[in-house]
């Protein structure tokens, strides 16, 4: 059985267009409403533009490392982003070369999106990701195509000892001409939606797989810079890569079936489609609690708030499980039960803390949402 790019006519793709025209309207209309919104529900001011593109860059990071199963801490990236976008967030934690250097990658592909895509800028990228020359325990070759001295490219996903093989790549020496392909593609000024661009550019990247490692994370940086292209702005409301990392088993069973048979990959761009579109939906959720937390900020900022009670704002609006009560205050605050209660007492005089039903020993609290009457 031959690969796809082992196929006479490569890369000279087909699909059905009457499959995915309405897939592809849909996702563009899902995408002008999410825009809308951003514009419509308060989102005006810039340094909610700011926070909700820190939130979704953040997640973009994490969760594409987390497809290719490491795990990065989200504080660390999130410090990098905002520092790199001249953010002040506070404390920030000690940030390793590793994260920084994938931070570095995405902020270049989604920032400077209208900059041509070139042999040397993906080896920069690839540079930053592996900025120790190893991966995990082994050496590789940085800032270069693989070589054939590393031997066949298989790609593969699954805990080591229990690898799944989905496809092989093309042979080392093939790839200067068919990385030269691909980016005079991707350059050129081809009348293809960039939201189906972006779709290809990812599957055809990862077919090639140029690096001896990082090319599921490059290739998906490729198809941010597709996206940001396509919504004309190099602030990011939605993350791909979360939603892939949701449905991550269909991603790799979809990436191996259309290595296979022919070049029609209408399966693949109807799957990319419909999860970008599910993508879109889920980032409304994620652009309300942006705004749900500015608002409750903007409460506490308009009144006198001591440091313990504003730790404890942070704390209960970062997915703070269960209710709070005067212990977990206390402990949380590094202060008194009594000088606790007292900061609850006013915080409830501000109606920024509400007491839940109940009393006694079982007496708790919450945020006041703010819409709340």
């Amino acid at each position: 059985m031959k690969y796809i790019h082992q196929l006479e006519d490569w890369p000279d793709f087909t699909w059905d267009s009457d499959i995915l025209v309405p897939l592809l309207a849909e996702v563009r209309y899902k995408q002008g409403r999410l825009l809308g919104q951003l514009q419509g529900q308060g989102f005006r001011i810039h340094s909610l533009h700011e926070e909700a593109s820190l939130v979704t860059l953040t997640e973009e990071v994490v969760k594409s490392s987390a497809i290719e199963g490491e795990k990065l801490d989200a504080e660390q990236v999130r410090s990098s982003i905002a520092r790199h976008l001249g953010m002040d967030i506070g404390g920030t934690p000690k940030i390793t070369r590793h994260i920084d250097g994938i931070v570095e990658m995405m902020l270049d592909a989604t920032r400077n999106h209208d900059d041509p895509l070139t042999a040397d800028r993906l080896f920069g990228w690839h540079a930053a990701m592996f900025p120790t020359g190893r991966s995990g325990m082994r050496d590789i070759i940085v800032g270069a195509w693989r070589t054939p001295e590393a031997g066949p490219m298989q790609v593969v996903s699954g805990p080591m000892g229990r690898e799944k093989v989905h496809f092989e790549a093309p042979d080392a020496d093939l790839l200067p001409n068919e990385m030269a392909v691909f980016l005079d593609w991707f350059n050129g000024g081809t009348e293809m939606d960039p939201v189906l661009k972006a779709a290809l550019s990812h599957f055809w990247f990862v077919t090639i797989h140029p690096f001896e490692d990082g090319n599921g994370r490059i290739a998906r940086a490729i198809a941010e810079m597709a996206l940001a292209r396509a919504d004309g702005s190099s602030e990011r409301f939605y993350s791909m890569s979360s939603q892939i990392e949701s449905e991550r088993d269909n991603y790799y069973e979809c990436l191996k079936q259309s290595q296979r048979l022919n070049l029609d990959i209408t399966r693949w761009l109807k799957w990319f489609l419909e999860c970008l579109g599910r993508c879109i939906e889920g980032a409304g959720e994620t652009l309300a609690n942006v705004l749900r937390k500015a608002r409750i900020w903007e409460q506490a900022n308009a009144v006198s708030i001591n440091e313990r009670q504003r730790i404890i704002i942070t704390r209960l609006l970062d997915n703070f499980e269960g209710h709070m009560n005067t212990s977990k205050y206390a402990k949380m605050a590094n202060c008194s039960p009594d000088t606790a209660l007292r900061d609850i007492r006013e915080l409830l005089e501000l109606d920024i803390l509400v007491q839940n039903p109940g009393g006694g020993r079982s007496t708790s609290y919450r945020l006041r949402e703010p819409d709340e009457s």
